[in-house]
C-alpha cells in the first residue's frame, strides 16, 4: 500500500476518481454524500492511506462542482421544453464504407425523398450505418448489395428527444439523457443527433422503459425549473 503519495498527486487521483463514477460526482456535486464513507472507499480504491487528505481533496472538488450549477440549470431548462417522439419497427443496416455504396445510396436517397419517408444515414471511416423503417431493410439490402453489409439489427425502436434551438450551443445535454438511460441499464443500440433532435436506438424490449426514463427527465426537469423560479 502506497503511504507517501504526494497531495498534488492525491488531490488530482481524487478529481479523477469521483470523475469516472459519475453517480457519486452527482451527489457529491449536490452535497449528497458521507465525506468520511467515500474517502474510506477511495483509499481502498487507490490503495492510499490518508484519509484526512483524500477528504480534503473530496471536499474541494465538490466546491468546484458546485459552481457547475448554473449549467445544470442551463441543461434542465432545455429539458423542460423538450418532447418525446417514438416509432418503433426500427431496423440498423451497417455496410461498408465504400465509394459504391455511397454512390447507390444517393438514389436510393432521392427515392425517399419523393417518397418522404425517414431515413439516416451516417458515416464513419469503417462503415456506412443506414437506420429506417423495417419496411426498407429488404429494398435497402438489395441497393447496396448483400456483399457490401456488415451487420443487420431488427426489432428496434427509436425514441426521439426534440428540443429548443438553443440545446446545439448548451453542452451536457445528450450526456445526461445518456447518463440517466445507463444507469437504468437500457442499452442504446445508437445515438443520432440531428440540429435539435436527439434520436436513440434501443431494442423493442427496452421501450418502455427507455421511454419512462426520458419523460421522467423531462417531468424532472420541469419540477425544478419551476421550483427554482
Amino acid at each position: 500500500m502506497s503511504k507517501n503519495v504526494p497531495k498534488e498527486s492525491l488531490a488530482e487521483r481524487t478529481r479523477v476518481y469521483i470523475d469516472t463514477h459519475p453517480s457519486i460526482k452527482d451527489c457529491v456535486a449536490k452535497g449528497l454524500i458521507n465525506y468520511s464513507s467515500l474517502a474510506r472507499t477511495i483509499m481502498k480504491d487507490l490503495e492510499v492511506d490518508n484519509e484526512e487528505a483524500v477528504m480534503i481533496a473530496c471536499r474541494r472538488y465538490a466546491g468546484k462542482l458546485n459552481v457547475t450549477t448554473d449549467h445544470e440549470m442551463r441543461i434542465l431548462d432545455i429539458l423542460k421544453d423538450s418532447r418525446l417522439e417514438m416509432r418503433t419497427k426500427t431496423c440498423i443496416v451497417t455496410a461498408k464504407n465504400d465509394w459504391t455504396v455511397l454512390h447507390k445510396m444517393d438514389n436510393l436517397f432521392k427515392d425517399m425523398w419523393n417518397e418522404n419517408t425517414i431515413m439516416q444515414c451516417v458515416q464513419s471511416a469503417s462503415a456506412v450505418t443506414i437506420i429506417a423503417d423495417h419496411m426498407l431493410k429488404d429494398r435497402i439490402i438489395d441497393t447496396v448489395g448483400r456483399f457490401n453489409i456488415i451487420k443487420i439489427r431488427e426489432n428496434l425502436v427509436e425514441i426521439a428527444v426534440k428540443s429548443p434551438e438553443k440545446i446545439v450551443d448548451t453542452s451536457g445535454v445528450i450526456a445526461f439523457l445518456i447518463t440517466n438511460l445507463s444507469d437504468a441499464g437500457i442499452n442504446i443500440e445508437e445515438t443520432v443527433s440531428c440540429h435539435t433532435d436527439t434520436i436513440f436506438i434501443i431494442g423493442e424490449e427496452d421501450m418502455i422503459n427507455a421511454y419512462s426514463v426520458l419523460t421522467k427527465c423531462i417531468q424532472s426537469a420541469e419540477q425544478i425549473v419551476r421550483s427554482k423560479a
